[in-house]
């Protein structure tokens, strides 16, 4: 698929097949997305989560509380740990955020290609997230998105509202 067109397939589905399981070699290409996006200074801090067994997803489901997410089939979470990540010496800036910011991008633009629809959450309650999935201290997470394959109906179809160009772009 040509890039920009992915890019503007890719939609929040707040709709799933529970019946319907994504296959375990698709998620690995998701995953491979992730693995591949650029970190600062190549430290690869994160780690992905694929909570996918009925007991694990009570519990990671328990920190969203909108219906519709109980309906994916997977949960993946991105997580790191901020030791892990690159800072900036002269005023302290950690990566960690951005770096798991753009491996979860990554992967939802891969999910997208794959047919499988995502939504970027970060309204979760941390406690009960870091609870679940029985995190360390200095482990962060800071979004989660439901994998799995749409209801019918709900692939993409929504009309995009974004502000033009010209309103976001200054060049200099």
């Amino acid at each position: 698929m040509e890039f920009t067109d992915l890019v503007r397939l890719r939609s929040s589905v707040r709709s799933y097949d529970p019946a319907r399981p994504v296959e375990k070699a698709v998620i690995e290409r998701i995953l491979e997305a992730g693995r591949l996006a650029p970190t600062a200074a190549n430290r690869q801090p994160a780690r992905f989560l694929v909570i996918s067994s009925p007991e694990m997803l009570a519990k990671v489901r328990a920190a969203y509380f909108k219906p519709w997410f109980n309906d994916a089939p997977h949960i993946l979470v991105v997580t790191g740990k901020v030791g892990d990540a690159w800072t900036r010496e002269p005023d302290g800036y950690n990566s960690l955020e951005t770096d798991l910011t753009i491996c979860m991008d990554h992967m939802i633009l891969a999910a997208t290609n794959e047919g499988v629809g995502t939504c970027w959450i970060a309204a979760f309650h941390n406690d009960i997230l870091r609870a679940a999935l029985g995190l360390a201290d200095d482990e962060r997470v800071f979004a989660i998105t439901p994998l799995g394959y749409p209801q019918a109906g709900d692939a993409g179809t929504r009309e995009k509202t974004r502000k033009p160009l010209s309103e976001v772009v200054k060049f200099l």
